[in-house]
């Protein structure tokens, strides 16, 4: 969903956590897929990482005058997928747990959810603004 500077930060910043979300969803759909697939390493993506990244990015050349202020306006997630090598894993060199993907998946959902509903509060928002106007 292109959000090209007409609507505010927070809800560019719920653009990229719904992209992020997606991404890490596909990185733990591909765990369960393999979890019998010897010598698969686990994907992982850290989603934090990735959305501090995106909202400590901005074009906009508004100053920082505290540490721990975050910028205006949200940059490009990227949303880095890597394999997660465990060398001390036994037997057929499979590193994937699947009660742990379970409950990443499960908590990947209802964040990916909440972040929807957000979403859907802000524009419900504008469409009553928008409304009044009219």
């Amino acid at each position: 969903m292109p959000v090209n500077g007409i609507f505010d930060s927070n809800i560019q910043l719920l653009d990229q956590a719904l992209s992020l979300r997606s991404r890490k969803h596909e990185a733990i759909s591909a765990n369960i897929a393999n979890a019998e697939t010897p010598g698969y390493a686990r994907l992982r993506m850290d989603f934090e990482d990735a959305m501090a990244a995106a909202a400590g990015r901005s074009d906009d050349t508004q100053a920082v005058t505290h540490p721990k202020h975050m910028q205006a306006g949200a940059g490009q997630a990227e949303g880095l997928v890597y394999r997660q090598q465990d060398p001390s894993v036994i037997g057929d060199g499979n590193n994937v747990v699947m009660e742990q993907e379970m409950m990443d998946l499960s908590e990947n959902q209802i964040r990916y959810e909440a972040a929807i509903q957000m979403l859907n509060k802000k524009f419900s928002m504008l469409k009553f603004v928008i409304q009044e106007r009219a």
